[in-house]
Parts: C-alpha cells; sequence; structure tokens
C-alpha cells in the first residue's frame, strides 16, 4: 500500500479516535500511526490486492482446523512498546487473540505479518515498519512479497535472531513453520500479470 507522510502529531488516543470515526467513511483514507507521526495510506494496485487476496484464501484453507486464523488488509496491529499502529497486509493469529482494548480493532499478538511491497512502501515496509514489528514478542515470520517479480521473503525469528530465506521461482514453497503450513509460490501469484 503506497505511504504518504502527513505533517499532523497526534497522541495515541487522538490517532484511535480519528481512525474508529473515520471507518465507516468510505472517502477517509486510512493511516499508519508512528510515534506521533500520521502515515496516510493510499490505495493499491490490482496486483497487490490479488496477491494479498491470493495469501489471504491460501491461508484461511490451511488453517482452518488448526487454532489460527489469516486476516487480511484491515486488522491494525499495536506495537506498544513503540507507540505506534500498522494495518499489515494479512495477519495470522493463533489461539486467543489479544486486543488492547474492548472495541477489538487493534490485535496485540500476530504470529506471522505479511506485507506485499509496493514501489513507494518497499523502504518503509522493510526498514522502519519492521523494526516496530520486531518488538512484538509473538511474532515468529515476517514475509514479504514482491508484486512485480517472483520474490517472496520470509525472516524468521530464531532467539534474538531475525533469520533471512528467499524464494523467487513459481515452483518453490513458502514454508511457514510458526503455523506447520506452507504456500507455494505458485498459489501466491496466481493469475499475477508481471510487468514487461
Amino acid at each position: 500500500m503506497a505511504t504518504s507522510a502527513a505533517q499532523t502529531y497526534l497522541t495515541p488516543e487522538e490517532y484511535i479516535t480519528l481512525e474508529r470515526k473515520a471507518i465507516p467513511d468510505a472517502e477517509t483514507v486510512r493511516s499508519e500511526y508512528v510515534k506521533g507521526k500520521i502515515i496516510a495510506m493510499s490505495g493499491a494496485s490490482f496486483a497487490h490486492n490479488l496477491i494479498t487476496a491470493n495469501i489471504s484464501a491460501g491461508l484461511h484453507s490451511r488453517l482452518r482446523d488448526s487454532g489460527c486464523v489469516a486476516i487480511a488488509n484491515e486488522m491494525r496491529v499495536s506495537t506498544p512498546s513503540t507507540s505506534s499502529y500498522f494495518y499489515p497486509d494479512v495477519v495470522v493469529v493463533c489461539e486467543e487473540p489479544r486486543f488492547e482494548d474492548d472495541v477489538f480493532d487493534i490485535l496485540l499478538n500476530p504470529i506471522i505479518l505479511i506485507e506485499v511491497l509496493s514501489p513507494s512502501t518497499e523502504a518503509y515496509d522493510r526498514g522502519e515498519k519492521f523494526m516496530h514489528y520486531r518488538e512484538l514478542p509473538s511474532l515468529q515470520e515476517y514475509v514479504l512479497v514482491a508484486q512485480d517479480k517472483i520474490c517472496v521473503e520470509r525472516f524468521s525469528r530464531q532467539e534474538n535472531n531475525w533469520i533471512l530465506t528467499d524464494f523467487q521461482n513459481l515452483d518453490e514453497r513458502l514454508p511457514l513453520v510458526s503455523v506447520q503450513s506452507e504456500l507455494p509460490l505458485r498459489e501466491i501469484y496466481d493469475r499475477v500479470t508481471f510487468p514487461e
């Protein structure tokens, strides 16, 4: 999803109030919140949305009887230690989801976070956003998926380190060890057309 930094600074409480009021309003742009800074999220490309849907559908069917669930696009995730809020493209949570409050729209304990990369967000997703995500004790795997070529990168937590494994062939399968499952890259990229 594309981002554009705004110059507005709010408290976390002001941000949440603003976001919750904006949800019913289709005219309002969704935003992430990083240490007081609002980052507006613009619309995503067809390929971005198709890849997100493919991943979500694939995980939904594989996790059906596992105690885990995959959610796409609209699940806000908080990193309390950094006072920040994000909208990952796909979130996987296992066991009992924990939420910030009784509105149940801010998840605290994802086990997997997946971002589909856009030209305008790639550096943010790899850098600052991943730095915040690493603060989540529950997070075991972080996956970045390119939309303009076949390339999936999985970062897996091993004690205090994050180990990178990448996949660049449609015949490969993305292992998601934390949920004992895997997704074929052919399924992730189903019906995606790459630029010439």
